[in-house]
C-alpha cells in the first residue's frame, strides 16, 4: 500500500511540475510601436541613389512628412519589453530609434541620420528660465478680476 500512495505522489508532482512551467515563457514579451527593425532597412538605402519610391518600397510609408520645400520624411521604432518581477511588471526601453530621410526636389536621397537611444540620452537641455509675456495679466486684469471676485464672493453669504 505504501508503494502505490508514493507513486501517485510522484505522479501528482510531475503534473504539477508540468503545468507551472508550461506557463512560463520562454521569450521575452515585446510591444513594438512603428517599423520593425529600423537599423537594418536603412543600411540598404544608399545616398544619392535611392528614390523616394525605393523607400517605400523597401520600408514604406513616413510616420511624419515636412511641408517644406526641402523633403525630409520621419521612420520611428519603439520597443518596450516587460519588466522584472521586482519592479511590479513596469514596461522596460529597450529601442528607441528614429530615421530622419532627406530628399533633394527630384526626389534623390540626399541624407539619412539614425537615431537610436544612446544619441538621445547625450542631449543636454539649458537651464534657463524664459519670460512669457502673452500670460502675464496687466493691471487692469488684475483690477478686474479682483472685483469680480468680491462681486460673486458676497453673493453667497
Amino acid at each position: 500500500m505504501r508503494v502505490i500512495f508514493c507513486k501517485h505522489n510522484k505522479l501528482i508532482f510531475i503534473i504539477l511540475y508540468f503545468l507551472l512551467l508550461s506557463n512560463c515563457q520562454l521569450k521575452a514579451t515585446k510591444n513594438t510601436h512603428g517599423i520593425n527593425f529600423l537599423d537594418n532597412r536603412s543600411k540598404i538605402l544608399t545616398v544619392n541613389k535611392t528614390n523616394k519610391n525605393d523607400v517605400v518600397k523597401i520600408i514604406g510609408r513616413p510616420h511624419t512628412t515636412s511641408g517644406t520645400t526641402i523633403d525630409k520624411w520621419i521612420y520611428i521604432e519603439r520597443t518596450l519589453l516587460k519588466g522584472k518581477m521586482h519592479k511590479l511588471g513596469q514596461n522596460i526601453l529597450k529601442s528607441n530609434n528614429v530615421l530622419e530621410l532627406t530628399f533633394n526636389k527630384y526626389g534623390v536621397l540626399t541624407e539619412k541620420k539614425l537615431h537610436t537611444i544612446e544619441d538621445m540620452k547625450k542631449v543636454k537641455f539649458t537651464k534657463k528660465n524664459t519670460t512669457n509675456n502673452v500670460t502675464q495679466r496687466s493691471f487692469v486684469s488684475n483690477f478686474l478680476s479682483s472685483l469680480r471676485q468680491k462681486m460673486y464672493g458676497n453673493k453667497s453669504k
